[in-house]
């Protein structure tokens, strides 16, 4: 069985989630930690609860989903891992944090050393996230999905009642409207841990979400 931690992080309530099960093995997806309460919380929990972190996972490259990638990195030595699409968004996370935050990034970020393609599912203690892509929010963007459990994590694809923006570098309607297509085939139990706000079910979104239909 699959515990979900949700942790609501920096300055646009982004949703990190740490994901362990028995064995005490766990993941991190999108690790947006920007303040230093944010991190300390986190690292407490993974201490506390005496889970060991095999991987950083992230849904795609936005700023607001890696804000804490330095401090994972530091702390247990995990590089990030994503789609090779957002490889270039990735690398410009500095620029990100001036154009968007007129922030000065003060921290090295590390990129990845291998990516996720959907032939190469995430494994971590007895459970396997399987890698949907799905392209609109950005070039990159994935989901993490458990069939064991039924859980997927949407990152910024879906939300409750909604969707990401495409407005921004490498969004397209056109693509997130298929992305949104192939998640329509999840079962409809399915429960959706979005990038932010409350979670949902696919079913719900189904029956209810306008770029659902």
């Amino acid at each position: 069985m699959l515990t979900v931690k949700t942790f609501t992080c920096n300055m646009l309530d982004e949703n990190c989630y740490i994901v362990s099960d028995e064995s005490g093995k766990c993941v991190i997806i999108d690790c947006g930690a920007f303040y230093d309460e944010e991190r300390r919380a986190i690292a407490q929990y993974i201490s506390d609860t005496q889970l060991t972190p095999v991987h950083l996972l992230a849904t795609h490259a936005h700023l607001d989903h890696n804000f804490g990638t330095p401090f994972i990195y530091d702390t247990y030595h995990l590089l990030p891992e994503y789609a090779e699409a957002d490889h270039g968004l990735m690398e410009n996370l500095p620029r990100q944090a001036a154009h968007f935050y007129g922030l000065t990034l003060n921290e090295t970020y590390p990129l990845a050393e291998h990516f996720l393609t959907e032939d190469t599912p995430v494994c971590f203690g007895s459970h396997t996230l399987y890698i949907i892509t799905t392209p609109g929010h950005s070039k990159g963007s994935v989901v993490f999905y458990s069939k064991e459990e039924n859980i997927a994590f949407t990152g910024d694809t879906l939300f409750r009642f909604s969707v990401g923006r495409t407005d921004l570098h490498g969004g397209s309607m056109m693509q997130l409207t298929q992305s949104l297509h192939k998640l329509r085939k999840l079962p409809p139990a399915t429960i959706i841990y979005p990038g932010h706000g409350p979670i949902s079910t696919i079913s719900d979104e189904i029956n209810a979400n306008p770029f659902m239909q």
